[in-house]
């Protein structure tokens, strides 16, 4: 019979280490932290020549539940949520013992720094793959609750992965984990209940989070007006002021719904774009100075018109073969 862990345990590996497991038997070499947080540490590590990932936490309950939660999301058909479920176990060491879990290791870029380097243009269709997650999720019977753009990772393939499920919780029960600017909650907006409707909120708030590098915090008692100020202060978000205005007002029914005015804006906003693009380089090429100088620095624009033209058609193209696929 398995014997039972402590609820307060052991939380740290160190880089080098060989741990293995009590009950399996199977051994890991640990090579280096990857993340930490209130819950736990993540650390990558190497099972003979597969490299996964490894979570300790300082409450064995907290293992036990985030494992559950991994199965529910793997019985989710159609869609890669978070990383698949690989092993549960204990180890023994010199300090006590510790449970711990195994995961896939998803290689790629975190989501914000991936968008802020290749184009804002990226974050819509991102958003479009993560909706569509979200809907299968919550008919499953859960929502993400703690959705954040740390909890998100970019696959090298462009995919939309999650890489930390601690937050799932059971729709009608209370949730576990949040982060306050991600939270209805913290602007007064809501309660903390596991509902499709508290992760659209997230969702709403990732956008937020397109305008603003750095987040902000609420300021007086009315969360919903300090938000749709910030909103309009910032051009780059009135394009969407419809979809952020129904995700904090919760007047989603579902993530599908959110979805498809995700989808009207982008295509809008490509229509409105690419004309204003094409006509500006019209007037590059007609203005024949005979100056190299300014030959050079027309040569300069047009590259740098090019590369956005180009990034602008992809994402274009990736919304086309999305929407193609979504149909099919």
């Amino acid at each position: 019979m398995r014997e039972p862990t402590s609820k307060k345990q052991v939380c740290s590996f160190h880089p080098g280490q060989n741990i293995t497991g009590r009950w399996h038997g199977n051994h890991y070499r640990i090579l280096r932290l990857i993340g930490e947080g209130a819950i736990g540490k993540v650390y990558l590590a190497k099972k003979i020549d597969q490299l996964v990932a490894i979570k300790v936490a300082r409450e064995s309950m907290s293992i036990s539940s985030e494992v559950r939660a991994l199965r529910e999301v793997s019985k989710v058909e159609g869609v890669s949520l978070g990383p698949f479920f690989i092993d549960m176990d204990d180890v023994s060491l010199s300090n006590g013992s510790t449970s711990f879990y195994v995961m896939e290791y998803i290689e790629g870029e975190p989501f914000l720094p991936f968008v802020k380097q290749k184009g804002s243009e990226w974050i819509g269709l991102f958003l479009i793959q993560l909706l569509g997650d979200l809907a299968k999720l919550h008919e499953s019977g859960w929502v993400f609750g703690d959705l954040k753009p740390e909890n998100l990772i970019v696959t090298n393939h462009h995919n939309v992965r999650w890489i930390d499920v601690g937050g799932m919780t059971k729709i009608g029960r209370s949730i576990k984990e949040y982060t306050e600017f991600f939270d209805r909650g913290y602007w007064g907006l809501g309660d903390r209940k596991a509902e499709p409707s508290y992760d659209l909120f997230s969702v709403a708030m990732l956008i937020m989070n397109k305008g603003y590098s750095s987040r902000f915090q609420k300021v007086g008692s009315d969360g919903k007006m300090q938000l749709l100020e910030k909103m309009k202060q910032q051009p780059i978000l009135l394009p969407f002021d419809k979809v952020i205005r129904k995700g904090i007002e919760q007047r989603y029914a579902n993530a599908y719904q959110m979805k498809n005015d995700l989808m009207e804006v982008l295509q809008t906003e490509n229509k409105q774009t690419a004309p204003s693009r094409v006509k500006k380089r019209n007037i590059y090429n007609t203005n024949n100075t005979g100056s190299l100088m300014k030959q050079q620095k027309q040569s300069g624009k047009e590259m740098k018109y090019r590369g956005v033209l180009e990034t602008t058609i992809f994402a274009s193209f990736l919304l086309v073969v999305y929407i193609l696929y979504l149909v099919g």
